[in-house]
């Protein structure tokens, strides 16, 4: 009975054009020369028919799910394909005995978890004893940096491979599948001119989100004398906006990017990363103090106006809030990036700090400790000191005996 309403699930589906063109072969899979390649190391690998453990950290739509199962069939290695989403260490177990009953059949196992980084250290911490007795083959996808997001245990058991966005030429080729598919299974089409470069900016290196764009257009587009005619007009309408592609690690990307442009003196950079930040849903509080930062710590004294400036448009973030908050925070930015640059206080605090963290810990002077209280002066407490504004002219002693000639700042 189960297996009817199986069958049955499966004819009614309506399967995604990027599921029924996702790659058979590693000859066709696109986009990632610098993994897949004739030479790779990677590939050198496969061949061997060795497998090993391993993350693909990668942009939505990269290739990661495809290059995992074009792994397993490369090395005839069974397959098991689970979501961190929505499973846990129950599904783990069952994965392990699964692979058990493959050993003695002669057969290796994969484990795929798809979004690895959402399992907890616990549920990462039960794949350990099975990849280190080689029960199990791990091959994890992650769209967050792992260094961030997966345990350090586990990171020393894998090797981590990065994928980058499909670069323009393979997602060309891709959306052309995509049409030629669609053409020959139902109506030949027509393209305006420019259809396909618009896709490919439109999805930014996700080549499942060209083929979705490139499914819904097909048929949204008109029908005439049993050919579609597709315009750019009829995909801007499907769309409408494309939401600015920021995980956490483009979150600290472009944070740092942002305070390297504003030290660097350059305001269209420093302008572009706010923007950017602030598209992605970047709490502008967050992105006001990263600017008030670097006010004093690349600014500092050569324009001190810079952080009262910064502060400014902290507070005036908090009491507009977004939109319009965005106007004093350009004006900031730009401020600060023009302003002229002194790294001065960080050095100093930093080089105070690296002291008295290094043994040089040492109390002040005699003649500067605390003489307000009734024994002070039985122990020597404040003799000598000279009371400044009296007797501007004399100098005096102030940093430690210890440390007498010792420069903290730029003169």
């Amino acid at each position: 009975m189960n297996n009817l309403f199986t069958e049955l699930e499966n004819q009614n589906k309506q399967i995604p054009l990027a599921e029924i063109l996702r790659p058979k072969t590693l000859e066709d899979f696109l986009g990632q020369s610098n993994v897949i390649s004739d030479k790779s190391p990677l590939l050198n690998l496969l061949k061997t028919n060795r497998l090993f453990s391993l993350i693909f950290w990668g942009t939505p739509g990269c290739g990661k799910t495809t290059l995992a199962r074009l792994i397993a069939t490369k090395t005839q290695a069974s397959f098991i394909e689970i979501s961190a989403v929505t499973s846990g260490i129950k599904d783990i177990k069952e994965a392990v005995d699964k692979a058990k009953e493959n050993l003695r059949a002669g057969i290796k196992t994969i484990l795929f978890i798809d979004e690895i980084h959402r399992y907890s250290k616990t549920q990462q911490d039960a794949l350990l004893p099975h990849l280190e007795n080689g029960t199990i083959f791990l091959i994890g996808s992650t769209t967050e940096n792992p260094s961030f997001q997966v345990v350090p245990a586990l990171l020393s058991r894998v090797q981590v491979i990065r994928l980058n966005s499909i670069d323009d030429e393979s997602m060309a080729s891709i959306i052309k599948r995509g049409f030629q598919y669609l053409a020959s299974n139902y109506s030949p089409m027509e393209c305006e001119s420019g259809v396909l470069d618009f896709i490919i900016n439109l999805a930014r290196g996700d080549a499942r989100y060209a083929l979705n764009i490139v499914e819904n257009a097909y048929f949204a587009s008109d029908l005439k004398d049993n050919k579609r005619y597709l315009s750019v007009k009829v995909i801007e309408e499907i769309c409408q906006q494309r939401n600015t592609r920021y995980s956490q690690q483009e979150h600290y990307d472009c944070a740092s990017a942002f305070q390297k442009s504003l030290r660097g003196s350059d305001p269209d950079a420093a302008i572009y990363y706010l923007a950017k930040m602030i598209c992605a849903g970047e709490d502008p509080r967050f992105i006001a103090r990263r600017l008030i930062v670097c006010a004093s710590e690349d600014v500092g004294n050569a324009d001190p106006n810079a952080l009262n400036v910064s502060i400014n448009a902290y507070k005036a973030v908090e009491l507009l809030g977004l939109p319009e908050g965005r106007i004093p925070l350009a004006q900031a930015v730009i401020y600060v990036a023009r302003a002229p640059k002194s790294n001065e206080t960080i050095c100093a605090i930093d080089k105070a700090l690296s002291d008295i963290s290094n043994g040089k810990d040492f109390p002040p002077p005699m003649h500067l400790k605390d003489a307000h209280y009734k024994d002070a002066k039985k122990y020597g407490f404040g003799e000598g000191y000279i009371y400044t504004h009296s007797a501007p002219d004399i100098k005096q002693q102030f940093l430690p005996d210890e440390l007498v000639g010792v420069k903290y700042t730029n003169p």
